[in-house]
């Protein structure tokens, strides 16, 4: 027989008011200390963001034409741990690993947070960021003025979008039951309110579990191969970038 998950003899009530008891608890000291530091990471970062859009994109080293600078490179770094996050979850899912459920909402919670990180640095590598919207497909007055299809940071824009989508669906879909359970429990008529809405009306039913684990292996499946061709087209874009350009002669 398969060992037991739970050595103790605990009941699934108990099991369940010590994971959900976390959302309860204020924030810590310890917790305070964490969080200031990583709103001065992010001031020091937005100061120098601002420096660069005042200065030019020259001091991220990109007035070298054969390589990348410092924007392409932490581009790509965040979307490699993306496609991290997504393969460790959706793979598990297809290979129908048990263990997955201890790391699984870390893990597309991961891929959400550095997707939204790699959209960053394509925006501010443009220059002036608050022309971002020139990269969108949307219908506009500027006569015969469209984007330019072939150019890779408009591949950026649908490549990061569509993953992203994906990859916000696949964390949203996993977590409705687990929404469910904290609407079950709260006592607040706002919280229970909220929870009701993002739960979707799921009643823990034979059915609801079966279309539930239906949705999410259409997800597993459709975020494993965007992930692997999004980093192959890292690699052919990488190629490419370091390729020294031909003289007119």
């Amino acid at each position: 027989m398969r060992p037991a998950l739970v050595e103790k003899d605990v009941t699934i009530d108990q099991v369940t008011e010590e994971v959900c008891g976390v959302l309860d608890k204020r924030p810590t000291g310890r917790w305070w200390g964490a969080f200031l530091l990583a709103l001065a990471v992010l001031l020091t970062g937005a100061g120098m963001v601002s420096y660069e859009l005042m200065t030019g994109i020259g001091v991220w080293g990109l007035n070298k034409t054969i390589g990348w600078g410092f924007d392409i490179t932490n581009f790509v770094f965040w979307v490699g741990i993306g496609h991290a996050g997504t393969l460790i979850s959706a793979v598990l899912l297809l290979f129908r690993q048990k263990w997955r459920t201890s790391i699984n909402r870390s893990a597309e919670a991961m891929t959400i947070f550095a997707v939204m990180c790699a959209a960053i640095f394509p925006i501010i590598h443009m220059g002036r960021p608050w022309l971002a919207f020139w990269c969108l497909p949307y219908p506009n007055g500027r006569g015969p003025l469209w984007i330019n299809f072939r150019s890779a940071l408009l591949w950026d824009v649908f490549a990061i979008s569509t993953y992203f989508t994906i990859s916000l669906v696949f964390w949203y879909v996993g977590m409705i039951p687990d929404l469910a359970t904290m609407r079950d429990r709260v006592a607040g008529k706002r919280r229970k309110a909220i929870y009701g809405f993002f739960s979707l009306g799921w009643n823990g039913s034979h059915r609801a579990w079966s279309r539930h684990e239906s949705l999410c292996w259409i997800l597993a499946g459709l975020a494993t191969p965007l992930a692997d061709a999004r980093l192959q087209s890292f690699r052919s874009r990488s190629s490419l970038s370091i390729t020294p350009k031909c003289s007119p002669a």
